[in-house]
């Protein structure tokens, strides 16, 4: 079982497919260094590690596909100060290859990200101490569960700065400590915690994928 893990950032995401598939190789690919990343790691641009695909056999040989591409485009924040114009979409490239493969494949974004037919994920159903909701396109179908905010007495916001409260959001920025409790994940910096998927996701879709 191998697992290919696209705009990899520092795992969180890949720690999840890896509960799902304790056995699986699993590699992560970002443009940036990712030193936290816990499984096996390529420095490089998307586009760059995927052009070889089929030529050598190397890309033909992963079972599943995981892509998070850069949602700058799409964020709430981004369109709010009118910089939308700044940033790629690179969510039709990244579809476009992962349909030519052939393989089982699941594309996660936020939720103004332009997927298809997605389904959205809480961290209210996993008992997590974060909404962060986050929308999921896969090749595959996924069951939708209900979020559960009712059974969240505190929200715990894991963006901009730890520290303080956000009175218009309802919400309070812990520490680092606490964001790493509230995401279930315990090996990234805060700045890593503010863009990852929590581990959850992850493995409640792996557990979906028709291998």
């Amino acid at each position: 079982m191998r697992v290919l893990d696209l705009f990899c950032g520092a795992g969180g995401a890949a720690m999840g497919l890896h509960r799902a598939w304790p056995e699986a190789e699993i590699v992560g690919v970002d443009i940036k260094p990712q030193p936290r990343y816990p499984f096996t790691f390529v420095h490089m641009d998307w586009r760059d590690f995927v052009a070889g695909w089929g030529v050598d056999g190397y890309g033909r040989s992963f079972n599943f596909l995981w892509a998070s591409p850069k949602c700058q485009n799409h964020s709430t924040m981004t369109k709010r100060w009118n910089r939308a114009h700044l940033h790629e979409n690179q969510i039709p490239d990244v579809r476009a290859f992962l349909r030519l493969t052939g393989k089982p494949y699941t594309i996660e974004n936020v939720p103004q990200a332009p997927l298809l037919n997605p389904v959205v994920l809480c961290g209210s159903m996993f008992g997590l101490g974060v909404r962060r909701h986050r929308h999921f396109e896969s090749s595959f179908a996924v069951l939708s569960p209900e979020c559960r905010h009712d059974l969240q007495p505190e929200v715990i916001g894991v963006y901009g700065h730890a520290g303080g409260t956000s009175k218009r959001d309802g919400l309070s920025f812990k520490g680092t400590a606490a964001w790493k409790q509230a995401m279930g994940i315990d090996w990234m910096t805060r700045a890593e915690l503010s863009q990852a998927v929590p581990p959850d996701y992850s493995e409640y879709i792996a557990n979906q994928v028709p291998l």
